[in-house]
Parts: structure tokens; C-alpha cells; sequence
């Protein structure tokens, strides 16, 4: 009986152990909240988060961890029945339908996900963990709820035209006729459209009855009455979709771009879709134009930088180079270890600038052949908090000021100006970190010649988890060690 019960025990920490590296798999990367219940005896022992839950709820990882019943808590009162029940099917060993709810963010703000469960049972068919991933479709339900809403009108219309015609047909030419958004409905049988109201007539430039004698591919010539269905994923009567800034094609033969909302209805026993069209020209113009900004400010903002490099550089022509050489580096570490394109881009621009602070420090100083008294090293240490302060106030999208004031700080604290530990440092900053010490240990300097290299590789490696970020310092010594990597001339 006890070796039953040692032997179960390891099989139960094997399958944790399998349960976590699958869930650190899977998470890796995703942006949706996925999470992993471990199930002992028929109830529920661990929930694993993963790092997106943030995105999602609002909530940390650590809040999780530190609070079982956070999840539930954040559940709407209304929707818990229906959770607890789901739960309770899972539990059961049984599959259950995607789950639809709501939940309370850390913000206040109520937000509709939807959790896909997916269990894993061991060889004799019992249940022991299950992987879900959460998705927030507050977005869909919104558009659904509309679409819902505008369906439920036109059956109530359809239902009392049996009793007054006259006031179900007077309740449609308001509604349709009246509306700010263009509506159109197609006979998918015809293939043309049965219906127009006026605000759609003035966005297609075509009369109510030249629109009747059109079709999809008129006012959309890439499209068919095949591809609406598998747009809009229309199969039955009461489904809805919604399609995002379709482009659509005037009388003119100029385009405006519309969100189209779709409902698959039937009229007079024949299959149809109601189209609603929201003209979105303009905000996809606004955003094409802020898109180009930002490419212009991008652009500036590379200039300055490069200004900004050659300034120091003339200060310093000892370290000529070694700004730009740490930043690719800096860059290649980066991409290497997967990080997004925005904190390259960080990791690239900062890297350029991180020795703008020597600006502020005598020339006399910076190109001194000899051993720096202390005063001399306490104005070259300053020279990161002096870059801090010239940046602190320049528009950015990345902490550029703040990667330029941590890149001399160390993991145990031992670093400067401000003696940052751990976590503390930005992501940006240690990665920098270590690409700064090796381009500096392998370049010339003019108190000392080249150490080379594989001195600058063997103080990382010594170092790494103590001074230097383990992950950056791991990734930099297989880029030169297997993969061939060489520092820019």
C-alpha cells in the first residue's frame, strides 16, 4: 500500500512537471490569457497563469498567485452559476462547450471573454489537468448585441405586418429609411439586391432602382455571393458578422471604405443578408496620416540621434564607433532572445546615445592616458545620470532616458547611479548592459590597449546572474561562441 501510494505520488509530480512545461510552451509568446488547472481527487489543487492574464484582467501573475479565489471574485455575480457549472462539467471528465462570461477588471471596467477549456486526462481516463485559453470578445459581443438587436427588430416587423401592414410598413420606412447608416439586403438566390435606403444611395453614388438591378460584385468586384458566406461565415438564419473597413466601390468608380455589420435573415422565405454600412473613410484616412506621422517623427528622430552620436564621438574620438558598435550588438542580443520589434527598436536607439552624458565631462578627462584620480572617475561615472537628465524631457516612444541612466547598474546591485538590483533594471538596460562591457573590453581604450574579445566573453560568463543578466549573457556567448558573431569594424 505505501509503494501504491509513493508511486502515485511521483506520477502525480511527473504529469505537474509535464502540465507546467506544456503551459510554458504554450504561453510563450500568445497575447490571449492561458492558464492551466492542476485537478487532484475531483476538485482543483493549482492554477497556473500565464503572463498575458494582465492584458486581459488588469491583474499580475504575483496577484494571482497570491489570491486563489481572484478569478472567481472578478467573475460577474450574474455569470458565476454558469462558470461554476462548466467547471463542474470539466471536472466530471467531460468536454465542455467554450464558456461566455464576464468578469470585473482591475480597472472596473466589465469585459466579455470567452474560455476554451481543453482537458487532459492520464491513461486510465481520469482527469488531471486542463489548459484553457481566455480571450476577451467584448468587441464580438458588442457587435453581436447590435446586430441581435437591429434581427429582432426586423422579425418583430415581419410578425406584425400579419396585423397591421400599415403600421409595420411605417415603423420600417423610419427605421430604414431614416437611418445615418446605409443599409443594403441581397437576395443570395437573385444574387441582387431587394433593398436600399437612402443613406446607402448617397454613399454608392446609384438610385434605389439601380441598385435593385446590382449585385455584391458591382459595388465590390473582388467579392462573390460565395465569398459573403465565408466572409460573414453566414450559414443560417440569425447569424451575424461583422467586417472591418471593406472597400467599396462608387458609381464614379472612386472607393470609401465601410464597417459592414451582416445579418443572414429570411424574406419571404428567401435566404438573405442585410448588410449595415458605417462609413469609416475618414478614420482610416486620419489613421493612415497618423501612421505617417509617426514614420516622419520616427525618421526625425533617428537624425537627432545620429547628431547626438557624432557629438559625443567628437568629444571622445578614443571611443569612436563604440556607441554604435554596443547598439548593434545590443540589438543582435536582443532579436536573439526574441524580444518584440518595439524594444529593439529601444534597445537600438538608446544604445547609440547611451554616452551622451560625456558631452558634460572635460575632453582632457575623457582622453586621459593614465590612471583616473578619483574625483576624474566620479565625473566619468556621472555621465549617466547627466544623459538621464539631457533626455528625460525629449518626446519618445521608447524610456529612452531611463535605458541611457541604468545601462552601468549590475544585477546585484553593485552597479551606478542609483545601485538598481534585479527586476528593478529595465529589460532594455541589462541587454545593453552586457553588450557596453564586451564592445568596451575588446576595443582599443587610451589608458589601456584591447583586452580582446575572449576576455570580454570570459568576464560575462564569470559573471552572469551576478553582474549581468543571465539570459542576455547566455544568448551574447552563443552568438560569438557558435554562431559566429563579429563586432563592426
Amino acid at each position: 500500500m505505501y509503494r501504491c501510494r509513493v508511486t502515485d505520488r511521483r506520477r502525480l509530480e511527473q504529469e505537474l512537471r509535464l502540465s507546467e512545461e506544456r503551459y510554458r510552451r504554450i504561453t510563450e509568446g500568445l497575447t490571449d490569457y492561458v492558464y492551466t488547472c492542476l485537478v487532484r481527487d475531483g476538485r482543483v489543487v493549482q492554477t497556473i497563469h500565464g503572463t498575458a492574464c494582465e492584458a486581459v484582467t488588469g491583474y499580475r501573475v504575483e496577484e494571482f498567485a497570491a489570491d486563489a479565489y481572484l478569478w472567481i471574485n472578478m467573475i460577474e455575480p450574474e455569470d458565476r452559476d454558469h462558470v461554476k457549472e462548466a467547471i463542474n462539467i470539466i471536472l466530471s471528465g467531460r468536454h465542455p462547450e467554450p464558456i461566455e462570461h464576464r468578469i470585473v477588471r482591475k480597472d472596473g471596467q466589465v469585459r466579455w471573454v470567452s474560455d476554451t477549456p481543453v482537458l487532459n486526462l492520464d491513461a486510465g481516463g481520469r482527469l488531471v489537468s486542463y489548459d484553457g485559453v481566455i480571450k476577451d470578445i467584448t468587441r464580438r459581443k458588442q457587435a453581436e448585441e447590435a446586430l441581435q438587436r437591429a434581427h429582432a427588430e426586423l422579425e418583430q416587423r415581419v410578425a406584425d405586418r400579419t396585423a397591421t401592414l400599415r403600421e409595420s410598413e411605417e415603423r420600417y420606412r423610419v427605421l430604414f429609411e431614416g437611418s445615418i447608416h446605409g443599409i443594403l439586403i441581397v437576395d443570395l438566390e437573385l444574387g441582387r439586391f431587394i433593398y436600399a435606403n437612402p443613406s446607402i444611395c448617397r454613399m454608392l453614388g446609384y438610385s434605389k432602382t439601380e441598385l435593385q438591378q446590382l449585385g455584391i460584385a458591382d459595388i465590390h468586384p473582388e467579392d462573390s455571393l460565395d465569398h459573403v458566406k465565408t466572409t460573414f461565415d453566414l450559414q443560417r438564419p440569425g447569424e451575424k458578422a461583422l467586417a472591418p473597413q471593406l472597400p467599396c466601390l462608387r458609381k464614379d468608380g472612386t472607393v470609401f471604405y465601410a464597417d459592414i455589420t451582416a445579418a443572414a435573415t429570411i424574406i419571404h422565405g428567401r435566404e438573405c443578408v442585410a448588410g449595415f454600412f458605417a462609413d469609416v473613410t475618414e478614420r482610416k484616412q486620419a489613421e493612415e496620416k497618423l501612421q505617417q506621422t509617426l514614420e516622419s517623427l520616427r525618421k526625425a528622430v533617428n537624425t537627432t540621434i545620429q547628431v547626438m552620436v557624432s557629438t559625443v564621438e567628437a568629444r571622445d574620438p578614443y571611443t569612436s564607433g563604440h556607441q554604435v558598435r554596443s547598439a548593434d550588438l545590443a540589438r543582435a542580443i536582443a532579436t536573439e532572445m526574441g524580444l518584440p520589434q518595439d524594444k529593439i527598436d529601444a534597445i537600438r536607439m538608446a544604445g547609440s546615445i547611451h554616452d551622451i552624458g560625456k558631452i558634460s565631462i572635460p575632453a582632457e578627462i575623457l582622453s586621459k592616458p593614465t590612471k583616473l584620480s578619483e574625483i576624474e572617475f566620479a565625473l566619468i561615472k556621472a555621465h549617466a545620470q547627466r544623459g538621464f537628465e539631457m533626455l528625460k524631457n525629449v518626446e519618445s516612444p521608447w524610456p529612452l532616458a531611463e535605458i541611457v541612466r541604468q545601462h552601468h547598474e549590475r544585477m546585484d546591485g553593485s552597479g551606478y547611479p542609483r545601485n538598481l538590483k534585479g527586476d528593478d533594471i529595465l529589460m532594455e538596460a541589462r541587454i545593453l548592459t552586457v553588450a557596453d562591457v564586451v564592445e568596451a573590453m575588446a576595443s582599443h581604450r587610451p589608458y589601456r590597449a584591447a583586452l580582446g574579445i575572449d576576455a570580454a566573453l570570459t568576464e560575462i560568463e564569470k559573471n552572469k546572474g551576478t553582474l549581468y543578466d543571465a539570459d542576455a549573457a547566455d544568448v551574447c556567448l552563443r552568438m560569438f561562441r557558435e554562431k559566429g558573431y563579429e563586432l563592426p569594424q
